[in-house]
């Protein structure tokens, strides 16, 4: 006996009955202006890499697990050798995701932020002759707050197959653990059919030249230096 109630049809009888169509259409286009406009500005902001020492935030509406210290994000850069540059220097995308964190928190902060940084690894960045994104923007005092994270985690093995490039000391060591299982599966028999430990340890040394002169060779051949020498470094030889 009654009709159905199609919710689709009063609302939108309420909303001609009180708004005129013309000005629905003029108030939705200044949004997305209004949103574009602003998208805009931060990409600006992402590729020019304006410079700022601290930038204004409310202090009390910043979460505190994503606040970070220079110190420890300096230790992180160095045990899996990333970079921590302006975001200016990235070479990759950034995200719709990225966008949409830095205008939630200009408009949570009622702020406009600049001299954003980025931590990736050294490929993701356009270095200049002398890899997990991580977006931060300055706070002031060498603190930083971590704005977005995307792309895929570092590889688990990471920090231990960049452990050789941390510092002289285990770039040596490992030269001289590679010599020795080198040098371990050389057949002796090959140069003295009574061997012996002398023997041994004379292909060692051997060995441990030829190793030590192709790792010289490698990194001054293609400017590679030592994590702690370049996690700031906007120059990829440096």
């Amino acid at each position: 006996m009654f009709r159905r109630t199609n919710v689709e049809e009063k609302l939108r009888h309420h909303r001609d009955k009180h708004y005129d169509e013309r000005d629905i259409m003029d108030t939705v286009y200044r949004i997305l202006q209004s949103e574009t406009e602003h998208n805009k500005r931060i990409e600006e902001v992402l590729t020019s890499g304006n410079s700022a020492e601290k930038n204004d935030f409310v202090f009390d509406l910043l979460e505190t697990d994503k606040i970070y210290h220079i110190d420890q994000i300096q230790k992180i850069c160095i045990d899996y050798r990333l970079r921590f540059l302006d975001t200016k220097y990235f070479k990759g995308t950034f995200p719709k995701e990225a966008i949409t964190a830095i205008r939630d928190l200009e408009e949570q902060h009622d702020t406009s932020l600049n001299g954003l940084k980025i931590i990736a690894p050294s490929r993701l960045f356009k270095l200049e002759n002398a890899d997990d994104p991580l977006l931060f923007a300055s706070i002031g005092n060498n603190y930083y707050y971590l704005i977005h994270k995307w792309g895929n985690d570092l590889h688990p093995l990471r920090k231990l197959l960049v452990l050789p490039f941390k510092n002289f000391l285990n770039l040596c060591i490992t030269v001289l653990l590679i010599s020795w299982l080198l040098t371990a599966l050389i057949p002796l028999d090959l140069f003295v059919k009574d061997h012996n430990s002398t023997h041994f340890w004379l292909i060692y040394l051997f060995m441990f030249k030829m190793v030590g002169s192709l790792v010289i060779f490698y990194g001054v051949a293609l400017g590679k230096n030592f994590n702690h020498a370049i996690w700031k470094s906007k120059y990829y030889n440096a």
